[in-house]
């Protein structure tokens, strides 16, 4: 766990999701571990590579040209010039320009991998990276321009050249010139060894950071949507019976039953049972702990994937000092991080799936067992030119259709390229870029969600067709959480300043779920 004033050490510990996140929300600092052996084994690396160059040693992207160009014999006296070509010939990205937030969690995970110390990189070159982290100097990076396999060369390049002083950097909210900002402050730029501009750039770190980021999201979803799905089962005047723990006893996926427990509590069913007109609801609230527990109960393996991905070395070649070996092989390829981000944002468009399924339920008058059509708290003599959450109601639609249309898995889409020599590669930067595309449509959907559930249950008691004091205490929280910054819609109104700031506060984590 950390918190605002931790500081997270890289080195000899495990490096967690939730470190990353704390470090892409600044809520955490960051520093290099003093352990003197940690030193020595990074040191040790780089003096092994320098000793074989002496020795005249053949060593791929360092005596070598790049991919399909290994067989171009670099002259010794020219090495030193070929990191800094890799880092200027792949400054070809386009498409948007990643966050602040994502930039300074691609630079964890890209630390995180060099400091297992098989990548012969310098000491020197790690500072720079802990210098960019402490000052929140983030380079620019364009989100597109990588098939995740000999991993994330395009984007990692905006990472290389900001160390040796090039191209623009985010710093204080400006964007400047990476040279300007280093005489500000007196950052000298690195000079790069060798291997070290093919360590850098040739790993994982863009699509594992994204997958740190995207994981959080969706947990945080996973108990919005439950939630949700118990506003709407109370609103709906629905069989509380449904989420009955004899029942899932029978059923023992302990994600889904940890969903179906807390809907059960959110229900106060044991207090207050809750029965319905029909003898089952329909599947959208019924079967509700089976579709969101189905995600949670993927998210242990694919915290598994991610940490482990995350927590290796992942370039190549690599370079095991103590030993003296130089490992040529493939661990830049990301297939790993591709199958967990294209197995996520199936699991979260089935989210807003739900969500919209539930939407059209509680809004439509000959499903949602007498609540107004539309859920409009409008006055009688104002229903007929007042139409509530109508408009919401088929933005929810537009975004679960967007984010069920993305969930065509990038994995398969591998491309042979760079004259065959990639003749297979992931896609796990593009499905990771996807998954957070899929998070960001399906906050919307809760974030609609929510205002309309809790708008619907508002209506119920302002009605006296439910007892405030029948409902837990959870209920009583979010529609007080709720309720403290919206206003009941009973004549329209333009609600997009609101759902963006729904939208905000979930990405936040604001409203209160089950921790």
């Amino acid at each position: 766990m950390t918190t605002a004033n931790s500081t997270i050490t890289f080195g000899l510990s495990k490096i967690t999701i939730e470190h990353i996140n704390a470090m892409a929300k600044g809520q955490a600092q960051i520093s290099l571990s003093s352990d003197k052996n940690f030193k020595e084994t990074i040191e040790q690396g780089a003096n092994f590579l320098k000793n074989l160059l002496q020795e005249d040693g053949v060593i791929y992207g360092v005596t070598t040209g790049y991919g399909d160009s290994v067989t171009e014999q670099v002259p010794l006296g020219n090495v030193h010039e070929l990191p800094l070509h890799l880092t200027r010939f792949h400054g070809c990205g386009l498409g948007d320009t990643f966050s602040v937030e994502e930039t300074r969690a691609i630079l964890g995970a890209r630390l995180t991998s060099l400091t297992q110390g098989y990548s012969g990189v310098t000491w020197e070159l790690l500072e720079q990276l802990e210098t960019l982290l402490a000052h929140d100097i983030m380079p620019r990076i364009p989100q597109e321009g990588s098939v995740g396999a000999s991993g994330d060369l395009t984007p990692l390049s905006y990472v290389a050249a900001v160390l040796v002083g090039e191209r623009e950097v985010f710093y204080k909210g400006e964007l400047r010139s990476t040279n300007d900002v280093f005489e500000e402050l007196n950052i000298k730029p690195l000079t790069l060894q060798p291997k070290e501009g093919l360590a850098i750039m040739n790993g994982t770190a863009v699509m594992t950071a994204l997958a740190c980021i995207a994981y959080q999201r969706a947990e945080y979803l996973i108990e919005l949507c439950s939630r949700i799905t118990a506003l709407c089962s109370i609103a709906l005047q629905g069989n509380s019976a449904h989420f009955d723990d004899i029942l899932f006893n029978a059923k023992p996926h302990p994600g889904q039953n940890q969903v179906a427990a807390w809907i059960r509590d959110d229900l106060n069913h044991h207090k207050h049972p809750r029965n319905s007109s029909r003898l089952q609801d329909r599947y959208s609230i019924r079967c509700a702990p089976h579709i969101i527990g189905a995600v949670k109960d993927s998210l242990p393996w694919m915290r598994q994937i991610i940490e482990t991905e995350l927590n290796s070395a992942n370039d190549n070649p690599i370079i095991d000092g103590e030993g003296q070996h130089v490992l040529h092989g493939g661990h830049f390829y990301g297939g790993h991080i591709a199958m967990v981000m294209d197995t996520l944002k199936t699991g979260i468009a089935n989210l807003s799936d739900l969500m919209d399924r539930q939407m059209a339920l509680l809004m439509d008058r000959k499903f949602n067992n007498g609540l107004p059509n539309n859920l409009s708290a409008a006055q009688e003599d104002r229903k007929a030119i007042n139409h509530g959450f109508k408009a919401v109601q088929i933005g929810i639609s537009a975004w679960t259709a967007e984010a069920l249309k993305n969930t065509m898995p990038a994995s398969v889409f591998s491309r042979s390229t760079e004259c065959h020599n990639q003749d297979k590669v992931s896609m796990g930067t593009i499905a990771a870029r996807d998954c957070l595309r899929i998070l960001q449509l399906t906050e919307q959907v809760a974030a609609a969600s929510l205002m309309a559930s809790s708008q619907a249950v508002k209506i119920r008691i302002d009605r006296q067709e439910l007892e405030h004091e029948s409902l837990s205490g959870s209920i009583k929280n979010t529609l007080d959480e709720v309720f403290t910054i919206f206003k009941l819609v009973d004549e329209d109104r333009p609600l997009e300043a609101e759902l963006r700031n729904f939208v905000s506060l979930i990405q936040d984590q604001h409203w209160t779920t089950y921790k």
